[in-house]
């Protein structure tokens, strides 16, 4: 048998990330979506996949470079719905195939963005949530001189005007659509300047739709009053549907008709507090009941990687006779299903696994559920739940080849003690050929958020670093999910203090490994993680490199600059900066930087709207005037998110600089 070899960075060209996945109405087969990074051209293209519910070989069921993707079947399972860009890169189109093969029909011809797409259960018609492109941008695109000279101006005139991953927002909003499944005429239900109206679902009966909206007076001023409505599918009046003011969405109709489940928290501005699985009367008779407050869970599927695929929160999902509601929970590092009873009652988990369940469909009649598996030692597979029978079976690995040759290191759970007690859960990923007589270099890995997790999912960057000679450790201190509220809401207006105890507890119980050298650690992290990574630096000579990613340096300035814009000053717990000016700046890295000798790597994205690129500037520059070795690497048209969806090249390149920056400072000889 061949030596298996260590894993790359130029791996990620390899990978290939299943993106959804669904499963037919009748039990038989299943489709996904597979991606795939192209070498030559730097895209990203995807194509649908069937795979038989039973067993066997997957087929590819689209072909062509570009992006097919949302696939839907029909009520009677004999067409797939699924948007392409298959006739133009800029504008994907509805398409129709059928099961048995063939062309794909184009059914529309849209200007705008498709963001849901769902079959009525009649059949008769698609539910969209689709925003119109701008009356500007479609007369450029009609004069070849305009679209040439590009843009003249950007007049704003709202607070959330920008989205990372987006750029600037358009002035069109998020509307509800149907469009006919004969003629693919497009009806527009919902319009408006001020508002968006997202996440729609279908009545049992296709005569209603449920979505969500926020009607405040001015929407960005309470991001989180977000209500409750329907409207016939015909077209008509919307009515509100009385539900507790908070964050609320993926609405789900229950089998009878008689309920709507959703997703979300009571209150505003309190990011710590748990999602919760919620139920109200679908007539608005009666008041909403949270049926897994009293559970501590965070129903969502929350955990941190770098090659995501169909790791998707999915709408609660009614049993049959609308007595239970099927839903995903992050907890210890995992996404479990679970399910509950209508009435609050007879919680219990249904897939239970060391690793996370994404998206999930059920079959019509109940028998089987298709979903989306990743875990720590491969990053997505498609698997079948036998319902009945309580069987589970593995239906396609699309990346089985490619593992099967690779070296990855061994993973080690491990719960520790914080300074105050406190117990945490980490782990450490030891690299090939691990030899625990030998001293190690190691790498704190911070993750980002903070209101997020680690935990049993692939992730490619620790792999990398192990099959280096790094001993990786990561863990979940207080500030994230999966523990409960408490544990969330610890550092609730207090970033930076048992946050960073807790970090510090991890780091020496990695310290008192044997294998670990002590005078070679090193400590990484992105977004959140790259705060603490420079809050660490200017608290700690512990270690010898830090790697900053992304970070937020300056509460101040980052107040405003953010695509998420003023609201940063709710985990403060403060009000505007001239109301609490000394609170921005205690808790800001850069006020502390003045204490830093760690030679520091500074990584960040030039189109980074999360934490706008100042942020690292700023940091740079204070290392820089302090004498600290210091670098900085700017990766241009690049998001907040480039370790996980950035062109590949540029995501290679990230990682290769981490360990050039790791290997000058741990490993001198």
């Amino acid at each position: 048998m061949p030596r298996k070899r260590r894993i790359t960075a130029e791996d990620l060209y390899n990978f290939k990330q299943i993106q959804d996945v669904r499963m037919s109405p009748d039990g038989e087969n299943v489709v996904f979506v597979l991606q795939r990074a192209d070498r030559k051209t730097e895209k990203k293209f995807s194509n649908l996949w069937i795979v038989p519910a039973n067993g066997g070989a997957s087929r590819q069921f689209t072909q062509g470079d570009h992006v097919d993707a949302m696939p839907r079947w029909s009520p009677d399972g004999k067409t797939i719905a699924f948007v392409s860009n298959r006739d133009d890169e800029e504008q994907p189109q509805i398409y129709l195939i059928s099961v048995q093969g063939g062309e794909a029909e184009r059914l529309t011809d849209l200007k705008g963005e498709i963001g849901a797409m769902e079959w009525s259960p009649d059949g008769q018609r698609l539910l969209l949530q689709f925003r119109k492109k701008d009356a500007e941008v479609l007369e450029r695109e009609k004069d070849e001189q305009k679209k040439k000279l590009g843009i003249v101006e950007r007049r704003i005139t709202r607070l959330f005007y920008k989205l990372d991953g987006y750029g600037y927002l358009p002035k069109e909003r998020w509307h509800i659509w149907t469009v006919d499944i004969r003629t693919g005429k497009g009806k527009q239900l919902t319009g408006g300047e001020i508002y968006d109206e997202t996440e729609p679902a279908w009545s049992p009966d296709s005569k209603w739709i449920v979505f969500v909206s926020n009607r405040q007076p001015d929407p960005d001023l309470r991001p989180d009053a977000v209500d409750l409505y329907r409207i016939p599918a015909d077209g008509g009046e919307m009515e509100l549907i009385q539900t507790p003011i908070g964050p609320k969405g993926l609405p789900s109709c229950s089998p009878d008709g008689k309920w709507i489940a959703y997703l979300g928290y009571e209150g505003e501005g309190e990011w710590w507090k748990n999602q919760s699985l919620w139920v109200v009367p679908a007539d608005g008779s009666g008041k909403a009941r949270n049926l897994t407050g009293r559970h501590d869970l965070h129903a969502a599927a929350d955990v941190l990687n770098d090659l995501p695929g169909a790791l998707i929160t999915m709408p609660p999902t009614w049993t049959l006779d609308s007595s239970r509601i099927y839903f995903q929970a992050a907890e210890h590092g995992s996404v479990w299903l679970w399910s509950i009873g209508v009435k609050g009652d007879d919680l219990r988990p249904e897939i239970e696994v060391s690793g996370v369940v994404g998206a999930y469909t059920f079959d019509r009649d109940h028998r089987k559920m298709a979903y989306f598996l990743g875990r720590m030692e491969f990053p997505g597979r498609v698997m079948v739940w036998y319902v009945g029978a309580g069987k589970i079976r593995t239906l396609a690995k699309p990346n089985r080849n490619l593992l099967a040759r690779l070296d990855l290191g061994m993973v080690d759970e491990v719960w520790f003690k914080g300074k105050d007690g406190y117990s945490l859960q980490g782990w450490i990923l030891k690299p090939p050929d691990f030899d625990p007589s030998r001293k190690y270099p190691s790498v704190l890995e911070i993750h980002g958020g903070p209101q997020t997790q680690y935990g049993w999912f692939f992730m490619h960057e620790f792999y990398l670093l192990a099959a280096k000679g790094y001993v990786v450790y990561f863990s979940n201190p207080r500030g994230g999910r999966g523990y409960g509220e408490d544990h969330t809401k610890a550092i609730w207006g207090a970033w930076g203090t048992v946050d960073y105890d807790d970090l510090m507890a991890w780091a020496v119980c990695a310290k008192m490994q044997p294998y670990i050298d002590p005078n070679r650690m090193g400590v990484t992290g992105g977004s959140y993680g790259g705060y603490m990574t420079l809050w660490i630096i200017g608290h700690t000579q512990r270690f010898k490199a830090a790697v900053a990613q992304r970070a937020v340096s300056n509460l101040i300035s980052m107040w405003g600059s953010s695509d998420f814009n003023w609201v940063f000053q709710q985990p403060l717990e403060a009000g505007p900066p001239w109301e609490d000016f000394q609170k921005y700046w205690d808790r800001s890295p850069v006020a502390h930087l003045g204490n830093a000798s760690t030679p520091t790597l500074l990584i960040h994205s030039e189109q980074d709207h999360r934490c706008p690129i100042e942020q690292g500037e700023q940091a740079f520059v204070a290392l820089k005037v302090k004498g600290v070795d210091t670098e900085m690497v700017r990766f241009p048209g690049e998001p907040h998110g480039l370790s996980r969806t950035g062109r590949t090249d540029r995501r290679i390149a990230r990682l290769n600089h981490i360990l050039r920056w790791f290997d000058k400072y741990l490993m001198p000889d």
